[in-house]
């Protein structure tokens, strides 16, 4: 069962093709197996936006510590890959899920977010 610890806001910015434009988007830390963490990153972008600038599936969230995240779109709705149409919501959700922490350490390096 998994167990939600904390939620957690950030800035940063989403690099599409070389293109960046700041953004905020949300943290969520679960305690995973062992001493892992699993941390869910969930941010919503303007689909023109991401049409204008060639997006297919994925992004790269930068998020406040610098890491470079990389975040996808999959509605599994229209194509069943996750590519944007002009149809979809205004709104897109792009989303990931990172368990590479390790530690507590490792975890506030990454996420300063859930610092505070």
């Amino acid at each position: 069962m998994e167990k939600h610890i904390v939620k957690a806001d950030g800035n940063g910015a989403i690099d599409v093709n070389g293109q960046v434009s700041p953004v905020t988007y949300t943290v969520s830390l679960k305690q995973g197996k062992g001493h892992s963490y699993e941390v869910d990153i969930r941010l919503m972008a303007p689909r023109d936006w991401l049409l204008q600038r060639g997006f297919e599936r994925d992004a790269v969230l930068v998020s406040q510590s610098g890491a470079r995240i990389p975040v996808y779109h999959d509605d599994g709705r229209h194509h069943g890959d996750g590519r944007l149409d002009p149809a979809d919501t205004i709104s897109i959700e792009l989303a990931a899920r990172d368990d590479s922490c390790t530690s507590e350490v490792d975890l506030m390096r990454k996420y300063p977010e859930f610092d505070g």
